[in-house]
């Protein structure tokens, strides 16, 4: 069956209201406990501070790095490859 038929939902569809984040949060409550909940926000935390200074390394690094792609106009012509050859022998 082509997954074509399916019914395409809407985008509000898709999104999360306050009940579901409420059941979302009493379950990880519970797997974790109350205990641990801070120490997995720090992790989660220094995760993504981790995660964006790399990235504003790697866009510094690469604007550092940058390549000049315009293209060079010579003034006299290039010797072709068969030209190379003939003028050798």
């Amino acid at each position: 069956m082509p997954a074509t038929l399916l019914p395409a939902l809407p985008v509000a569809h898709a999104m999360l209201g306050m009940p579901e984040l409420l059941v979302i949060l009493a379950i990880v409550v519970i797997l974790f406990g109350a205990t641990k909940l801070p120490q997995l926000g720090k992790g989660i935390g220094e995760a993504l501070g981790n995660f964006k200074k790399a990235q504003r390394e790697t866009e510094r690094d690469s604007l550092r790095h940058e390549v000049d792609a315009t293209p060079r106009v010579d003034t006299q012509p290039r010797e072709t490859r068969l030209e190379k050859d003939a003028s050798k022998g």
